[in-house]
Order: structure tokens, then sequence, then C-alpha cells
């Protein structure tokens, strides 16, 4: 992929499908349908990453209380991969979150997404349960961040 200027800005729930559509990670990707069920009446925010017209990563999110976001589902196509694109749309989501007054951001992930522990791990995301579910992989790690306006 070429190094063009990469942005990310709200999206389409039709935008949000074509990124999650190339993850294959994702058992069954959410289709448009899926999405507008889950989101309808949450006050949702989608926001993909894009490069040279080509959109490569997705982050969903929705209110989930008058104090706390819920930061649902994410990924990063194959070719935006190693680039930042997963840090500049969690950082982009947390600025959004914040200027919107709310004072927690909750995720969770699987063990089976290492990449995702990590990122979260790294922006101060803290694991306040785990849920255990099917296999050891498929655990969900429940984190949640409290944010601090300026």
């Amino acid at each position: 992929m070429s190094e063009g200027i990469m942005k990310i800005r709200e999206a389409s729930i039709d935008e949000a499908v074509v990124v999650l559509a190339q993850i294959a990670e994702f058992a069954a990707p959410a289709d448009k349908a899926a999405l507008s069920a889950r989101l309808r009446g949450r006050q949702p925010l989608i926001l993909v990453a894009e490069r040279d017209d080509a959109l490569i990563g997705v982050k969903i999110g929705y209110r989930l209380s008058e104090t706390c976001f819920y930061s649902w589902l994410g990924g990063v196509a194959p070719a935006g991969r190693c680039h930042g694109v997963a840090q500049a749309l969690l950082e982009a989501q947390e600025q959004w979150v914040e200027q919107q007054g709310y004072q927690a951001l909750r995720v969770k992930s699987r063990n089976r997404f290492p990449a995702m522990l990590r990122l979260l791990l790294r922006n101060g995301y803290l694991i306040e349960h785990m849920e255990k579910k099917d296999g050891i992989e498929d655990y969900r790690l429940h984190f949640v961040k409290t944010l601090t306006s300026k």
C-alpha cells in the first residue's frame, strides 16, 4: 500500500460494511441489517480510516449511558495493518467521546485478538472483568478507560 495521507472521518453503515468484509478474522462479518439493528436508537459513532480513497479501517461505538460510551466493533483491513490505523481510530474515537462529555469508555475483546489487547493496554485501558465463553481463545476481556477532560 502506498503511504498517502491517512484520513479518519465519520462514516455510514455502508462504508463500515465495506471495511468489515475485508477482515477475515471475523467469523461472520456483520452485514448492513445486523449493524443497523444493533445501532438503532443508540447514538452511534462510526469512524473509518481512509488512505488513497481506500477504506482501510473502521471503529464503531455507541452510547451506553449518559456517562459511558461503548466501543463495540472495529478492525483494520490487511492492506492497512502495521501503519498506525488502529491507533489513529482509537485516538479519534476517544477525542470524540470526550468532546461529547462521556466520562468512560468500555470495550470487550477476546484472547484470539492479541494485537487489540496490546493496543488497549498500551492506551490506558484496564481489564475489569473476564467472561469465560467457549474455548480460552474466545474468553471475553472487558476493558474500561476513565476519561479526564482537559
